[in-house]
């Protein structure tokens, strides 16, 4: 059985179902009895989401928003370093 540490150095292929059928098996034995890995590998998922969703192009923005808000938040932005 993998100990926590091994755990971690397969944690991105088994999240994105790369591992080989005795490795999986193997991380699967170890997640089945340990609650602190299994709770990180549900943290690890949720960041994955968050951060494929922050890179979504984002609504538009509503109509009742003062313009000159607007202008201050994006003024505060400064200039982008680059492309998203």
């Amino acid at each position: 059985m993998l100990t926590c540490r091994e755990l971690f150095e397969f944690l991105a292929d088994y999240a994105d179902g790369e591992l080989e059928p005795a490795e999986r098996e193997r991380f699967e034995e170890h997640m089945a009895v340990c609650p602190h890995c299994v709770e990180y590998l549900d943290t690890y998922r949720k960041t994955i989401e968050l951060a494929a969703a922050s890179r979504q192009p984002q609504d538009s923005i509503p109509d009742d928003v003062p313009e000159d808000l607007i202008r201050a938040i994006l003024a505060s932005r400064g200039p982008k370093a680059g492309p998203d």
